[in-house]
């Protein structure tokens, strides 16, 4: 039983669940992969600043997601405080660029 089973009381009860869960995970990491090349492609192609900083937000975002897919697939813990610690420097990076793009500086 995989720690996913045992958190949702899932176990041997019903044992396509299990089956259902990685198909899913699976097919949300493919998605998530996608996502992030899209935001990749909108940092590097973003006619303005703005989409280049919205690329960037959207892409830590998918990194965040992944990374969390990733610690529901293995039961590993180190996945979802990685996963908290891009969270958390995605938004300081996300309100430094705003506060740049708005006033030209970001330490005042």
């Amino acid at each position: 039983m995989t720690p996913a089973d045992a958190a949702s009381g899932l176990g041997a009860s019903v044992p396509w669940a299990t089956a259902v869960l990685a198909w899913s995970i699976t097919i949300a990491q493919v998605l998530l992969a996608l996502a992030m090349a899209c935001a990749v492609l909108r940092m590097l192609q973003g006619p303005r600043a703005q989409d280049r900083v919205l690329g960037l937000d959207t892409f830590y975002v998918n990194t965040m997601l992944l990374l969390l897919t990733f610690g529901l697939r293995t039961g590993s813990d180190i996945y979802f405080e990685a996963a908290l610690v891009i969270s958390l420097l995605g938004f300081v990076g996300s309100v430094a660029f705003a506060k740049f793009l708005m006033r030209g500086e970001v330490i005042e």
